[in-house]
C-alpha cells in the first residue's frame, strides 16, 4: 500500500508524506523540548510555505506549545510587532529579517530549520 502525500513543495515539488511528516515531526519536538518548550509555551514560526513550516507547526503543538506564526513578508516594521506582541521566548526561523526584528523582543533562543532536523 502506497504512502499517502500529505504536501507538495511547489517550489521543488518534493513530496512529503504521512510517515515522514510524523518521523520528522517527532524529532523537532525532541529538539524542541531540548530548548526548553513546554506545555502552554507560545512558539513564533516564521517560514514560507513549505514542507519546513508544516513540521514545525506539527513539532510545536506535538512539544506542548502554541504555534504563532507570522508571515515572512511582512514588512519590517509589522514583524517587529508582530514578534513583541507574542511575548515568545523561542522563534524558529531561517530569515535574516525576522532575526533582525526579535532583537528588541522577549526572543532569547531562535532555532533553525537545520536545527530541528538535529
Amino acid at each position: 500500500m502506497e504512502e499517502r502525500i500529505v504536501m507538495v513543495d511547489s517550489g521543488t515539488g518534493l513530496c512529503l508524506t504521512e510517515g515522514q511528516l510524523d518521523e520528522r515531526s517527532a524529532a523537532a519536538s525532541v529538539q524542541l523540548r531540548r530548548r526548553g518548550v513546554r506545555a502552554g509555551d507560545t512558539v513564533l514560526i516564521c517560514l514560507t510555505v513549505g514542507p519546513d513550516l508544516l513540521v514545525a507547526t506539527d513539532a510545536v503543538i506535538a512539544a506542548g506549545g502554541i504555534v504563532w506564526p507570522i508571515p515572512p513578508e511582512l514588512d519590517a516594521g509589522r514583524l517587529r510587532d508582530r514578534i513583541i506582541a507574542s511575548r515568545a521566548r523561542l522563534m524558529i526561523s531561517d530569515l535574516p529579517q525576522a532575526m533582525d526584528a526579535a532583537k528588541e523582543s522577549w526572543v532569547r533562543i531562535v532555532v533553525s530549520v537545520a536545527d530541528l532536523h538535529s
